[in-house]
């Protein structure tokens, strides 16, 4: 079972298709197909299917995906500390991060570690917190943030930055909501939410139920995918929305949008870096992770 077959193997989950997995190890499809039937026939069983345009692993590739993804790490993490041996820090590093993180935090520590490691190659993937999580522990990313924790035992969480999720409203649309609001006031506003899955949604779910305030009873008139889809439809009028303040430094600066504080009520939480604490974490990944944090 050589090597090149299970990083093809890999990425081909990881892609969810050959000519994505193709595009992203500069092969070409049909060498992507050809070495995933050698490595079917050497195995004798059937590893993926096709499921409309997405290839999916079969039972028995998921099997082998878990052992791949591991023995593929391994050899990254020996390149990268034999590297690091002879004082050549160079190598990929492939991180995730929620929506969040991912858009207007990591961008910045990653200039900053570029600064620093020239030679390293950053990709970051983007999604919510649940797919993120997700990536860690199925190794396709060796290191996330997100907006909140999980419960699988398997997941290491560290307290990374903390954020506030402030409720944006255009002054152009709602001009009758002036200075401070009372939490009561919110069930009778037009109000915007993150999808199910988003740190931002959970956080904002918990707060709520603590103060007493069942969201289901809120008047909810959309859910977006994305904060910038959030912003768009608050500019547009059709609600108002709790957001991090990360999201909106620029829009409340230049007075696109405007922050309602809300008396007695703050939606303050923490981003994670997180990491599965099963698997060996690379040179290089310790080396992102020690400057994230300030200690």
């Amino acid at each position: 079972m050589e090597l090149k077959f299970l990083e093809i193997f890999c990425k081909v989950v990881e892609e969810r298709g050959f000519s994505k997995a193709a595009s992203a190890l500069f092969l070409t499809q049909p060498t992507i197909s050809s070495h995933i039937k050698t490595l079917e026939d050497e195995i004798g069983i059937k590893l993926l299917d096709r499921l409309g345009r997405d290839v999916v692993p079969t039972k028995a590739g998921e099997v082998l995906y878990k052992y791949a993804r591991e023995i593929v790490n391994l050899k990254t993490n020996a390149i990268q500390a034999l590297n690091e041996f002879k004082g050549a820090v160079k190598g990929k590093l492939v991180i995730g991060g929620s929506t969040i993180p991912g858009e207007y935090i990591l961008p910045e520590y990653i200039a900053g570690f570029k600064k620093t490691h020239p030679d390293i190659t950053v990709t970051l993937k983007i999604g919510d917190t649940q797919d993120i999580i997700d990536m860690v522990l199925n190794g396709s990313v060796e290191m996330g943030v997100v907006g909140s924790k999980t419960n699988d035992k398997r997941s290491e969480c560290k307290e990374f930055l903390k954020d506030e999720l402030v409720l944006i409203v255009s002054d152009k649309h709602f001009k009758n909501i002036k200075g401070k609001i009372d939490k009561k006031d919110l069930k009778n506003l037009p109000i915007i939410i993150r999808e199910q899955g988003s740190g931002s949604r959970k956080t904002i779910e918990e707060i709520f139920k603590r103060h007493g305030i069942d969201i289901e009873d809120l008047n909810i008139v959309a859910e977006f995918g994305s904060t910038e889809a959030v912003k768009q439809a608050v500019k547009s009028g059709i609600g108002v929305s709790f957001v991090s303040s990360f999201a909106v430094k620029s829009e409340i600066q230049n007075k696109t949008l405007k922050a309602i504080p809300i008396k007695d009520f703050n939606i303050t939480r923490h981003f994670y870096i997180t990491i599965d604490k099963t698997r060996t974490t690379s040179p290089i990944c310790q080396s992102f992770i020690k400057s994230l944090l300030p200690f």
